[in-house]
Parts: C-alpha cells; sequence; structure tokens
C-alpha cells in the first residue's frame, strides 16, 4: 500500500473516531433515562417509539424489534408496569391482545423527542456556512447505505 493510500485510511479512521466521541460526549442517555424514568437501553424506549403510529401484538413487537416473544413480554410488562402501555383486546381477534401507549406513554415519546431532537449548545458555535457544510457531508454519508 502507498503512502498516499494509508493517509486517507488514517484519516478516515480519526474522523470516525471524532464522530463517536462527539456522540458519546454529548449524549442524552442520562438525561433521557432522568426524564423517562428507566434507561432507555434494554428496547423499552424503541418499543415505545415503535408503538407511536399505532398498536401492535406482542408478536408484531417481537418481530419489529427482532426479539423473542418471551423478552417482548417482558419489555411490555416494565412498560406495563410504569403505566406507558396498555394491553387490549384486538377488535378484530379477541383472542389476541394489542399493546398501545397510555396517555403517559404518549407524554414519554413527547418529553423523549424534547431531549434527542435539542443540539448540545456546542453546536451553536457553528457558523451556518459550517452547518451546512456538515449537514451536507452527514447527508452524503447517509445516502451512502448501512454497511459495516
Amino acid at each position: 500500500m502507498s503512502n498516499d493510500a494509508q493517509v486517507p485510511e488514517q484519516m478516515t479512521r480519526e474522523v470516525w473516531s471524532l464522530l463517536q466521541s462527539f456522540v458519546d460526549d454529548h449524549s442524552r442517555k442520562r438525561e433521557l433515562a432522568e426524564a423517562l424514568g428507566f434507561r432507555p437501553g434494554a428496547g423499552r424506549a424503541k418499543v415505545l417509539f415503535l408503538l407511536r403510529s399505532e398498536p401492535m401484538t406482542l408478536g408484531d413487537v417481537a418481530r419489529a424489534e427482532r426479539f423473542d416473544a418471551p423478552y417482548a413480554t417482558v419489555i411490555v410488562d416494565q412498560l406495563e408496569e410504569k403505566g406507558l402501555v396498555t394491553r387490549q383486546a384486538d377488535p378484530d381477534d379477541h383472542r389476541r391482545k394489542l399493546v398501545a401507549l397510555t396517555p403517559a406513554g404518549e407524554k414519554a415519546i413527547a418529553i423523549a423527542d424534547n431531549i434527542l431532537s435539542t443540539p448540545p449548545a456546542v453546536m451553536n458555535r457553528l457558523t451556518d456556512a459550517e452547518l451546512r457544510a456538515l449537514t451536507l457531508l452527514l447527508t452524503r454519508l447517509l445516502e451512502g447505505g448501512q454497511s459495516s
């Protein structure tokens, strides 16, 4: 590998490291945990956001989040204990239960949306031109697809 080929790879690794550090340093996980009353890990927040559009069966939740059915039940039980979701009979098939957000669950999502959509104050240091350039670059990377 020539020296020219190594420089972009080294620079790419450095940029990636900086991106990870920035996101880690400005993570909203703690603030989110305090607002929701639980750590957002373990799939609970994902399930709340998943239910935002419509009630779902436990099986649908499990498939959408790639959980096994028992784990989906555990997550929904935890959310139900906190009053964020409820189980109700499926009007199309009374043998099935639908998991739906409660008003408290809808409020939790609104709070989470507000927390997650508020950029860190340090971003206010960037000029309009810098923000446009960053937007362009990140959009380009996101449009490139997901690769490992």
